[in-house]
């Protein structure tokens, strides 16, 4: 794929998925994290080639030596990180979601807090509050020309009685990309204070030029020892719907009582899923280098682009952009007043939490046509406030 493919907004207006699926007839979705490209051939033909073989029971779905994407997996982060991920450690789950939830469950016991860093992505906070799990979130603010960490508030939160820090990195919403010595305190505070740390790392192949992932789990042995690296390949690849994450369970307690649970509890990741999923890793990155071009000429062209009421810093990572709409006066749901005066669906900021408010989050993830014509109506949109 090169900026120049075409795409076609007749055939995107087709596709029955929620992103294009929830809009009306006339209005550009920009809001999911789901991106508008093709499908990676890679993909396509393993899929294809597992239709026109066998989908009967599969084999391989033992874990106990990591299962059918352990080695896939440790080969990847290896490969791209660095990382020595041990291929043991993987099991598989249905999405990132669920794998939260199950650690979550078998980790911690109810009424443990959890830090989360806010603005968080909305499931995250309720998922917590029904797992009975209180969320302590944390701001992440932005000061003297970065998104800032409040590394001691965390601290505090910690000795308050956190049990466990629930870490996104990169983070979404805002693509801001964690540095080592962060994490590296981080990891300090969680070896002394025997935290669990749950890193979900889904947006790490989409770092852009000049940044670096750091793997929380590849800080050294100790902080493995209480890590459980969450990933997929719903953001990089666009495999949402297909349903298949991995964990890399480095906390041999969690590790032992998942083992103990599976089966029909958790259910199992479908044959076709771990087939998609594994040839995106495998062989997908010639897809992933093409997809990352485009993206980062999309990434710059909504700086350059947006209205200039609206402020927008651009993300270190991921295909998103977190954008204040406060300085134009559009309240509290600026997405509200997008979705009427421009025709263009976006994320309403306050659903990650109470520093979203006056804020929408925008995928850029789509063909450059398209994405200047989502411009160009905000800019209409906002010229034609009084």
């Amino acid at each position: 794929m090169t900026r120049s493919d075409p795409i076609d907004l007749a055939a995107l207006r087709r596709r029955d998925g929620e992103k294009w699926a929830a809009v009306d007839d006339g209005v550009l979705p920009a809001w999911i994290a789901d991106m508008d490209f093709p499908v990676a051939p890679a993909v396509r033909d393993a899929l294809l080639h597992r239709v026109d073989t066998d989908l009967g029971y599969a084999t391989g779905y033992d874990e106990s030596d990591g299962g059918p994407l352990g080695h896939t997996f440790a080969d990847r982060m290896r490969r791209r990180f660095d990382w020595a991920a041990d291929p043991t450690h993987v099991r598989t789950f249905t999405d990132i979601n669920q794998a939260m939830q199950v650690v979550l469950h078998l980790g911690t016991t109810p009424g443990d807090p959890v830090v989360l860093h806010s603005p968080a992505c909305p499931p995250f906070a309720d998922v917590l509050a029904r797992l009975g799990r209180p969320p302590r979130l944390v701001p992440v603010v932005h000061r003297d020309g970065d998104w800032q960490l409040n590394l001691d508030r965390v601290a505090d939160e910690v000795r308050r009685g956190a049990r466990a820090l629930l870490l996104v990195n990169p983070h979404n919403p805002t693509g801001r990309v964690f540095r080592r010595a962060e994490l590296k305190w981080l990891a300090d505070l969680a070896v002394e204070h025997d935290l669990l740390v749950i890193s979900d790392e889904v947006h790490a192949d989409l770092v852009h030029e000049g940044g670096r992932h750091v793997p929380f789990a590849s800080l050294s042995p100790e902080a493995a020892a209480h890590t459980v690296t969450l990933t997929s390949g719903s953001k990089a690849f666009n495999l949402g719907g297909i349903r298949c994450a991995v964990a890399h369970i480095g906390v041999p307690r969690v590790r032992e009582a998942v083992d103990a649970h599976r089966g029909i509890l958790f259910g199992q990741v479908s044959v076709l899923a771990m087939t998609a999923l594994k040839a995106a890793w495998s062989s997908g990155d010639d897809w992933l280098d093409s997809v990352l071009g485009v993206i980062a000429c999309n990434r710059r062209q909504v700086h350059r682009d947006l209205p200039s009421p609206l402020v927008h810093r651009l993300p270190e990572a991921t295909f998103l952009s977190w954008i204040d709409c406060r300085p134009a006066g559009l309240g509290d749901d600026p997405a509200a007043f997008f979705a009427r005066e421009a025709r263009v669906m976006l994320f309403r900021g306050s659903d990650f939490g109470p520093e979203g408010r006056g804020h929408v989050r925008l995928n850029f993830a789509t063909e450059p046509k398209v994405l200047t014509e989502i411009l160009r109506r905000l800019n209409e949109a906002v010229t034609s406030l009084p």
